[in-house]
């Protein structure tokens, strides 16, 4: 295996070889589309990895992508037959119906069966008016799913010893106020785990509305609390990014170089950025889009980074996922890993009353980390919601298999097919959750 180099030429040491499995369709000529061969080749940077840290220079931007190259690995084929539980070309028909529907626009998909990548591809366009064809190279939003890269991190930190999770945000004078002070004694795996005490989705509007994040976190001082610090559970994106200024003054080095130095890099996850800015200049990228016109691209919630701040393409958030399921030890450590993911605090239904809300039993939220039970079986993951964007991911830790999307249209259809990828996994009776008569009333968790 060529070992990879960083951008002045230098070998980078410590990669461990990785392993590729992808087998999305036997080679025939009807389904050699563009869309289709990106099942084959995007695959090539998108290992089963298992990495060891590395350093590469430090760059002050906070926008400034990750430049350390990805493992090189031969040319890949796809077998005959596939090696898996699924059925991807039942699955691949679901998607193509599901694409159909006016409320879809561009959408980039990956499955991971048995911590091996299985099946990579990109359907419909990157934007309503011309736009390309949606590969697995294209850049989209994470959107609230990137609360999982700042539960990470501050875990992994905590880890370190250079800060605890039991540590009380007064130590670190933040710019959060809570009524009474109660912000002296609130902990970051409070804060990580939503137990704020805030109502749900504290002031958004006004960071919608351009306000300072910093300005709005000292205004919370005047809301009134729904139960005392650290009691329950209330989702939130402007105080969640406090954790931000926690981790600078731990590191006294912003969160986007933390993150890129302890994280991406590592994890050879070369196309995920932080901000508006990279999203831009990215040679591919997804438009956001609403009911399948062009919708404004705003800076909102790219102010409050560790809320909702990451970019990437499908293949990164696929490596997200596998690093998540225990498959780079070298970064995350396997207890590591589910001392994030184990539940702090009950949820209640994020997906609602709709029949998926009620398939998903026991909701709870780790560090930054949603977690369910479905048909018997633990699923971990989030998913994510922003003007133009959707995300999600989810995956079953024990079986290391599971599914992550991206996509550029406000349609909440996708969040309903990760059922039927896990029916399929399952080998359950097939279950229409995806309803193809329109998309009216499906709730879906940010």
């Amino acid at each position: 295996m060529l070992r990879p180099r960083d951008s002045a030429g230098r070998r980078l040491t410590k990669f461990y070889r990785t392993r590729v499995n992808t087998y999305a369709f036997r080679r025939r000529p009807r389904w050699r589309t563009a869309a289709a061969v990106v099942a084959v080749v995007a695959a090539v940077g998108a290992a089963g990895l298992t990495v060891s840290r590395c350093v590469a220079p430090k760059k002050p931007e906070q926008t400034a992508a990750v430049s350390a190259a990805p493992p090189a690995l031969a040319p890949l084929v796809a077998p005959e037959t596939s090696r898996g539980q699924i059925d991807y070309r039942v699955l691949d028909a679901r998607i193509q119906a599901m694409m159909a529907d006016k409320t879809m626009q561009g959408l980039a998909i990956a499955v991971v069966e048995d911590g091996r990548l299985a099946f990579v591809k990109g359907y419909g366009r990157t934007a309503p008016e011309g736009g390309e064809p949606v590969k697995a190279e294209t850049i989209f939003r994470w959107a609230s799913l990137s609360k999982t890269v700042a539960g990470t991190l501050s875990a992994q930190l905590a880890q370190d010893g250079v800060l605890s999770l039991t540590d009380p945000l007064g130590k670190f004078g933040t710019s959060l106020r809570l009524p009474n002070d109660a912000q002296r004694t609130l902990t970051v795996e409070d804060l990580l785990a939503q137990r704020t005490g805030l109502p749900k989705n504290a002031y958004d509007g006004w960071l919608e509305g351009g306000r300072d994040p910093r300005l709005i976190r000292e205004s919370l001082a005047a809301v009134p609390l729904l139960c005392p610090p650290g009691a329950c559970y209330s989702y939130q994106n402007i105080a969640y990014d406090t954790i931000r200024e926690v981790i600078e003054t731990a590191t006294r080095q912003p969160y986007a170089e933390e993150v890129r130095q302890r994280l991406f890099l590592p994890l050879g996850m070369t196309s995920t950025t932080l901000g508006m800015e990279s999203l831009q200049s990215a040679r591919h990228w997804a438009r956001p889009s609403r009911g399948g016109r062009p919708a404004t691209l705003v800076d909102a919630y790219y102010r409050v980074p560790a809320a909702a701040g990451v970019n990437s393409n499908i293949l990164d958030l696929a490596r997200w996922m596998q690093a998540q399921m225990g498959l780079a030890p070298a970064v995350l450590p396997a207890g590591l890993v589910a001392d994030i993911q184990r539940s702090r605090v009950n949820t209640g239904r994020p997906y609602g009353n709709s029949p998926l809300g009620r398939s998903l039993e026991r909701p709870g939220y780790g560090l930054g980390m949603r977690s369910f039970t479905y048909k018997g079986h633990r699923l971990v993951g989030h998913s994510g919601a922003v003007t133009g964007y959707r995300s999600t991911m989810m995956f079953d830790p024990a079986a290391r298999t599971g599914v992550v999307m991206l996509w550029n249209s406000e349609a909440s259809l996708p969040f309903k097919l990760q059922a039927e990828v896990f029916d399929l996994a399952y080998r359950q009776p097939f279950t229409d959750w995806l309803e193809l008569k329109g998309d009216e009333g499906a709730a879906i968790a940010p």
